[in-house]
């Protein structure tokens, strides 16, 4: 392969993320903001999104590609902050409380969701998407009607509930948990909050990922996602690997999502979870990740590009056209487009690859012949 060759397969193989690098490198200096601001606001949201980005990892290594049904673990990691916040505990209690709440909740539905997944092999994205939307009706009666002061699930806390004793109310005040792991051990350096114990939980979960992908399991997944005939034919329980693929995704999702609420102190009980599968396959995606191959360098990569796009954008439309709205709009074009754009890129490769295949087997016939 010539230099030629190897250039053209970086551009292919990263095009996404060098679209954003270029796209960010000419929206810092016409946002305006100080060095100090960007990388402030940037370290605040990778340790606020990095968890969930991870949490996609493991179902695209078992080839189910991007589990956009983790928003079942961002519902449970909700209902776990409700229990919290409707008993009162707070702090980094209130915290591991929700997960321990969350975490069985995770393992239900991801299992649930991981059965009807086997079910739809090769469609697995999209089924996953639908899932999200067929959960959240469940998610939405449960919170809406379900609990309440005078509902099947009783809240103490009539805080949190609606006037009229049933449901819970739009918004949730996480102050007893706010930003608790993002200040128990913050640093300053030059001005920039540092959170250690949020970036020292986002590296063990690092670990995890790299020791887990060197266990057997994580060899099954790996052979699963290459192929699931040969991995039949080879002893592995093809259809339990690839739940347990969906249901670790659901519990990462679940404490991703805990993580992310702790650091904005606040939560739209019926509408945060939507747009979480979302953001999180665009920043993978960004990162240079495919359906078929993620990498823990990818999940930094796309957090990093996404966010500090989502940082200077919006501040560099009001700049250049007067207005803030643009920069949002564009954002928001980004945001959707990139995952087209991705998908797009897999389709045609996978195609051309396709044909070189058969290219190769009709040249080795006709030599043969």
């Amino acid at each position: 392969m010539n230099n030629g060759q190897k250039i053209q397969n970086f551009i292919a193989d990263n095009l996404v993320a060098l679209i954003f690098l270029l796209l960010t490198i000419v929206a810092i200096p016409l946002s305006q903001l100080s060095a100090q601001y960007i990388i402030d606001d940037l370290l605040t949201r990778i340790g606020r999104n990095a968890f969930l980005v991870f949490s996609l990892i493991l179902p695209i290594m078992a080839g189910m590609g991007i589990n956009f049904g983790m928003v079942l673990g961002a519902m449970a990691g909700q209902i776990g902050l409700i229990f919290a916040m409707d008993w009162g505990i707070g702090g980094i209690q209130g915290v591991v409380f929700a997960a321990l709440v969350g975490i069985p909740l995770s393992v239900l539905l991801g299992w649930i969701a991981g059965t009807i997944l086997n079910k739809a092999r090769g469609r697995e994205m999209v089924t996953s998407y639908i899932l999200g939307f067929f959960f959240n009706g469940v998610y939405q009666f449960f919170v809406l009607y379900m609990f309440g002061t005078n509902s099947l699930i009783r809240l103490h806390n009539k805080a949190i509930a609606l006037s009229r004793g049933v449901g819970v109310r739009n918004t949730l005040n996480l102050d007893p948990v706010r930003q608790v792991l993002d200040d128990a051990f913050m640093i300053r350096l030059w001005g920039v909050k540092i959170p250690l114990l949020t970036y020292l939980i986002i590296g063990v979960l690092c670990l995890f990922i790299i020791w887990f992908k060197r266990t057997k399991l994580g060899q099954d997944m790996r052979a699963v996602g290459q192929d699931q005939g040969v991995s039949n034919s080879a002893g592995i329980r093809v259809e339990f690997t690839r739940i347990l693929a969906i249901v670790i995704s659901t519990i990462l999702a679940c404490l991703g999502q805990i993580i992310f609420l702790q650091n904005m102190g606040n939560m739209n009980t019926y509408n945060a979870h939507d747009q979480t599968g979302f953001f999180a396959a665009a920043a993978i995606l960004v990162g240079g990740a495919s359906v078929t191959k993620a990498t823990i360098p990818n999940c930094f990569a796309g957090v990093v590009l996404l966010h500090l796009m989502y940082i200077v954008v919006p501040k560099a439309g009001q700049n250049l056209f007067g207005s803030a709205n643009i920069g949002e709009y564009f954002r928001q074009f980004i945001g959707y487009g990139v995952i087209a754009l991705a998908l797009v890129i897999h389709a045609w490769r996978t195609r051309k690859a396709a044909e070189l295949a058969r290219q190769q087997l009709r040249n080795e016939s006709e030599v043969s012949a």
